[in-house]
């Protein structure tokens, strides 16, 4: 699931960041967020990376972001769902947080564009 959300080179480059130190977190994530909650039927995919982003910007977890953004082009979230997900936590968690988010995305945007 990893790979199908966020495609081969972003997980081969962490893979091969790996150490001996932080292994077993590497496995915890890759268990536990990959292999539980993101492989669960339950919900879309499209709809995951929504709440990913809205609780990332709203929780203030801004570098994970980007990474979370260019995973939309592989699990149907669109742009304007990513706008969507960032105007609700302007409502909900602080104006500034959506505004460093949406600031983020658009470099995203930008940078798959070019």
């Amino acid at each position: 699931m990893r790979r199908r959300v966020l495609g081969d080179a972003h997980v081969d480059r962490a893979e091969a960041a790996k150490s001996q130190l932080d292994a077993p977190f590497q496995d915890l994530i890759t268990e536990g967020a990959w292999g539980t909650v993101w492989a669960s039927d339950k919900i879309s995919l499209r709809e995951r990376s929504m709440l990913t982003l809205a609780l990332l910007a709203a929780t203030g977890n801004f570098a994970e972001i980007p990474m979370h953004v260019r995973a939309c082009a592989n699990t149907g979230a669109s742009r304007d769902d990513v706008m969507e997900a960032f105007q609700h936590v302007a409502i909900y968690a602080g104006v500034p947080k959506a505004n460093h988010a949406i600031k983020l995305a658009k470099e995203v945007f930008a940078e798959m564009d070019g």
